[in-house]
């Protein structure tokens, strides 16, 4: 028989308890254990859907948006990516506006006219 493993301690009540502490009394070490806690959700395939359901909490979205950035990659892994938005009936697709022409690339010469940012070093 195999040994099933125990089940994370990590739960979406206590890292949304924890972020909503922090950002009410500004404690760093509340906001530590919180992003500690979903890292540990984030980067483990097992917990995805758990972290994914916490994500709905505008807070750990925010926290998942500035710090740990995996969401949208959980998301796309999974097939769960939204699809791609088509543009409204009646308008014109950008292919049609004339550009501008293309600049030519490259650095610019120093001219005459320009002065010099430091005078004395190049006297």
């Amino acid at each position: 028989m195999a040994k099933k493993t125990p089940p994370s301690r990590v739960s979406r009540g206590k890292v949304l308890e924890q972020l909503k502490a922090a950002a009410r009394r500004g404690d760093r070490t509340g906001l530590a254990l919180a992003v500690d806690q979903m890292r540990t959700l984030a980067f483990s395939p097992r917990y995805w859907e758990k972290y994914l359901q916490l994500l709905n909490h505008p807070l750990a979205r925010l926290v998942d948006l500035l710090v740990i950035k995996q969401g949208e990659k959980i998301a796309r892994q999974k097939g769960w990516d939204r699809p791609k938005r088509q543009p409204a009936p009646g308008r014109r697709a950008r292919a049609g506006r004339a550009r501008a022409p293309a600049r030519p690339r490259g650095r610019r010469q120093a001219t005459e006219a320009q002065p010099s940012l430091f005078p004395d070093l190049y006297s």
